[in-house]
């Protein structure tokens, strides 16, 4: 029963919402689901299907492949793309996109979920945080890519071009690289089209983590979207950033996290009718800041992740390597720690922890 105008609101806007998430494109065509191709990888209707695209070789590396797989439903709906491994520490989506490949039933899938499970595949393998031992540059940092960039560009480009531009729905799964301890959380990005971003907060609360960071400051140009998520929305296509894990391990309770964020994805978007509830209390983080180190050294935190602290709470401090204080690192407003580095080395420039407030 609506008691209030604030009520009928409410309902205005999950009508709305709905119709959003359907499908920007607009409504999904009648008649039988087609085949659906993505670079030599392609699945007939009802099937699931596993391949590679191929980062193809120039001067200077012998390029890479990206391992995919296409679940693709009996009916026509929207086609949501899970991209894990972009940076080559964050182990929990891609474990998480290995169980969802073997539990998806695509005979009752409205629609086509494409499974990235290795985005970047050199620094995966090499096991480094942030940047590609390829070229020195952070993936997330180079999108949409260039065609005859470096390798990191050049992976970018071939997901831009091959899985974002054919998706309706984008998630960017990751958790804290194998030096950030960090507590789960998701970014809902505000700017772009306004039907994106309204789209975009309601895919936040479906995936139901309870902390919702505000992100007010990606760039709008298509060319120079930065980062992956960011790719999909000023092409507009709803999308998220999810972080869940951290400290390169594997626990189950980050791999679940993932896999009941993505179930609940799939009920509010119609590909799937039974899937969880949206979070129904969410924290929307209003403020944040990544800290960064002043100096290079050896640094030893002072806080906890999920830790609240006040303005001027120390989070740490960065010695030399004999153990000379160079700097302290203070909490600029009062907030909860995100995120925290939990190993020793660290150099200029380079993240120390995320702060977040809530109003």
């Amino acid at each position: 029963m609506l008691t209030s105008t604030h009520d009928v609101k409410w309902l205005q806007l999950v009508r709305a919402s709905a119709v959003v998430a359907a499908g920007l494109l607009g409504p999904a065509p009648a008649g039988a689901q087609q085949p659906f191709t993505i670079g030599p990888i392609s699945a007939e209707p009802g099937s699931v299907t596993s391949g590679t695209l191929r980062v193809a070789a120039r001067p200077g590396d012998e390029g890479t492949t990206i391992p995919v797989s296409i679940v693709h439903g009996v009916k026509a709906g929207p086609v949501l793309a899970l991209t894990a491994g972009v940076h080559g520490q964050e182990y929990t989506p891609v474990l998480a996109l290995q169980r969802l490949r073997a539990t998806l039933d695509p005979k009752a899938l409205a629609g086509t979920i494409v499974l990235v499970h290795v985005a970047n595949m050199p620094s995966f393998l090499a096991r480094t945080i942030y940047y590609s031992p390829a070229d020195g540059k952070n993936l997330n940092r180079v999108f949409p890519g260039r065609a005859d960039g470096t390798l990191s560009e050049r992976i970018a480009d071939v997901i831009t071009r091959e899985v974002i531009e054919r998706a309706t729905h984008v998630v960017d799964l990751h958790c804290g690289d194998g030096n950030e301890s960090l507590r789960p959380y998701t970014y809902w990005i505000t700017t772009g089209d306004p039907a994106v971003v309204e789209a975009g907060k309601q895919m936040a609360l479906a995936f139901g983590l309870d902390h919702i960071v505000i992100d007010r400051e990606r760039p709008l140009d298509a060319s120079k979207s930065v980062y992956l998520s960011n790719t999909g929305v000023t092409r507009r296509k709803p999308a998220l950033t999810i972080e869940s894990g951290g400290m390169a391990r594997t626990d189950e309770a980050s791999i679940a996290a993932i896999e009941r964020g993505i179930a609940g994805l799939l009920r509010h978007l119609g590909m799937r009718a039974e899937g969880p509830a949206p979070v129904a209390q969410p924290i929307w983080i209003e403020r944040s800041e990544v800290l960064r180190s002043g100096v290079t050294g050896i640094f030893q935190p002072a806080v906890e992740r999920g830790h609240t602290v006040a303005e001027g709470t120390l989070i740490g401090r960065i010695t030399d390597f004999h153990g000379r204080l160079l700097e302290e690192v203070k909490a600029p407003f009062a907030g909860e720690i995100l995120y925290v580095i939990g190993t020793p080395p660290i150099s200029k420039g380079e993240p120390v922890a995320f702060v977040g407030a809530s109003k």
